[in-house]
């Protein structure tokens, strides 16, 4: 409810801190997400996974992303609590019909219905947040600007300006730490993302995707645009999803 301080889940607990460098990863639960948390290990970070409940119609999408981090040994994974039904105007958080069974090119045509008004901004301001008390110089999101619905936070530019905001917004910025933004997959198709994650030994069976699950079961529509293009990425990628008949 608006005015309430956001929970956070902490699951599980924590081991010691080792001697690399901390990173703060986002992980919707989602290929990129679980890819982006590979990378980061792979690039030798000690990684802390940030997943978001807010009010989304997918929040099945949280049980995917505690299975990776559990699958890819992050540090720690935490879930924060924040609602952004209370604001709305997104298909995912508010009673507007997601779209289906579109095209490549009317998903290009437009900024969709899907899109969640300045969701990354928030979500990097938490991850932020953490990772001043962290004393982490690094976060992760695994943000697309190829295969990517048309979102405007999923840009190269934007993710540049939110790391210049972050090194003059932060005590760690102001007293000469400088954070980093990285974002491994924003130039890279599904596909690649696949075929990357693959060679990572990503296990893309516990990863979810589908913006609007069947009531009943829980289970992938199989026709929004985040299934489509997931489909399509396996199928390009030449490797089969293992979620065989989840997306």
């Amino acid at each position: 409810m608006v005015g309430q301080r956001p929970a956070v889940t902490r699951l599980p607990s924590v081991p010691a801190r080792s001697s690399r460098p901390v990173a703060v990863v986002l992980l919707s639960g989602g290929i990129d997400s679980a890819t982006a948390l590979a990378v980061a290990q792979r690039d030798g970070f000690d990684c802390y996974a940030l997943s978001f409940d807010y009010g989304q119609r997918h929040r099945v999408e949280l049980e995917a992303a505690a299975a990776v981090a559990r699958s890819l040994t992050a540090t720690e994974h935490r879930i924060a609590h924040i609602d952004l039904r209370a604001l709305g105007g997104s298909a995912l958080t508010d009673d507007i019909e997601v779209p289906k069974d579109r095209t490549v090119g009317e998903m290009n045509a437009d900024i969709p219905v899907t899109y969640v008004p300045a969701r990354n901004t928030i979500f990097l301001s938490f991850a932020l947040g953490w990772a001043e008390v962290l004393g982490a110089a690094d976060i992760f999101i695994g943000v697309n600007a190829v295969d990517y619905s048309g979102y405007p936070d999923c840009r190269p530019e934007y993710v540049q300006a939110f790391e210049t905001m972050a090194n003059l917004a932060t005590k760690l910025g102001v007293e000469g730490t400088r954070t980093r933004i990285h974002a491994p997959l924003i130039e890279l198709t599904k596909t690649q993302i696949i075929e990357l994650g693959t060679e990572l030994g990503v296990d893309y069976g516990l990863t979810f995707s589908c913006y609007d699950p069947l009531p009943d079961t829980g289970r992938p529509c199989g026709h929004c645009d985040s299934c489509m293009i997931r489909a399509a990425g396996f199928q390009a990628a030449g490797v089969p999803d293992p979620t065989a008949g989840r997306c």
